[in-house]
């Protein structure tokens, strides 16, 4: 076991984090585990170490503290981050900008120079399709001009790629991969781990399995009144799998010494509100209530992938639908009601 190699996942007790520990584990790395759990539990740590069959090295802290996070890297060999750690609630930023500029962008700054001086420089970046701000064209490919950002969350990602970009502009020993997101929903098959949002739900998705299971009385639709189809926002739903194998592809890309690179990762498949929520149904065998309301500030009418640049150079393609990932998060959701804690 000696010979795998390490790779840090900063944030890595959270929803996607713990996919990727699979992914990782199965294409034959070592994760180590650095969070704060302020919006994780170390629940899933566990429960994800039953699915791999081995222990998860876990350092319970902020990465906003530099020393206790120095000492991670000088007590192992590490190979790579995979840097997760970040306020991700859109509502929330909006509310409270300092707090996630705070956390996202000086995370990601003492992260890098704690990286810099252990000499470790391949970083995967966690981003967001949120940096293309509202669409100028369909499907969204990396040549899609960034910026105009319609909340901080989706600023602090910008700024967090161009930190990375003027970084490796100054030192070309690093090897950075930025993933950008489109819209992760289900979770393993095996329904052991999934999404556990604390509070309520930013996310349609874990809103939706939360009415399904009865701990909410009815979903929220925020507009009818897009120009799309049938009126509701349309997004591209990757299966969270997926999107952990994206990791070990760019885990295994940083191999090759690639420079700096960013990646879309989608289905280039959109779907809006209501077929989402057919899905749903068509998952659960039940009918599931809702309520039209007035638009959300920042929401944007319609926003799918071209994902054909990370087939091309990382190997990589989504391989499952819609009917998948609905599924699947119905089986983590009806075998755990509430989350971890059940």
């Amino acid at each position: 076991m000696s010979n795998r190699k390490t790779i840090l996942i900063t944030g890595g007790a959270g929803y996607i984090g713990v996919h990727c520990i699979v992914s990782l584990v199965k294409a034959g790395y070592k994760p180590i585990v650095v969070d704060n759990l302020y919006n994780a539990t170390s629940d899933a740590l566990k429960a994800v170490e039953a699915i791999i069959g081995e222990q998860v090295q876990f350092y319970n802290l902020d990465v906003l503290d530099k020393e206790a996070l120095a000492k991670v890297f000088q007590e192992n060999e590490i190979f790579a981050v995979v840097h997760m750690a970040a306020l991700k609630a859109v509502g929330e930023s909006c509310a409270m900008p300092l707090k996630y500029y705070h956390v996202n962008v000086s995370g990601t700054i003492i992260l890098m120079e704690v990286m810099r001086e252990a000499n470790v420089k391949n970083l995967v970046m966690s981003s967001s399709a949120t940096v293309y701000g509202t669409p100028q064209y369909l499907p969204i490919d990396e040549k899609h001009p960034v910026g105009g950002c319609t909340n901080p969350y989706g600023k602090t990602k910008l700024f967090m790629e161009e930190i990375m970009q003027d970084v490796y502009a100054s030192d070309k020993e690093w090897n950075i991969i930025v993933l950008r997101y489109f819209n992760p929903i289900g979770s393993h098959e095996s329904g052991t781990i999934g999404e556990d949002p604390k509070g309520i739900p930013n996310n349609l998705a874990p809103y939706i399995s939360q009415v399904a299971v009865g701990l909410r009385e009815q979903l929220s639709v925020f507009g009818d009144d897009y120009d799309t189809p049938d009126g509701t926002g349309v997004r591209d739903y990757i299966h969270v799998m997926d999107l952990a194998e994206g990791h070990s592809c760019a885990v295994k890309k940083i191999t090759e010494k690639p420079g700096l690179k960013i990646y879309n990762l989608g289905t280039g498949q959109g779907y809006s509100v209501l077929q989402l929520l057919k899905a749903f149904e068509k998952a659960t065998e039940k009918n599931i209530p809702y309520k039209v309301c007035p638009r959300r500030a920042g929401d944007i009418a319609a926003g799918y992938a071209d994902p054909k640049l990370a087939e091309e150079e990382m190997g990589w393609k989504a391989e499952k639908g819609i009917d998948d990932m609905c599924t699947d998060m119905w089986r983590w959701q009806s075998k755990n009601p509430n989350g971890y804690s059940s």
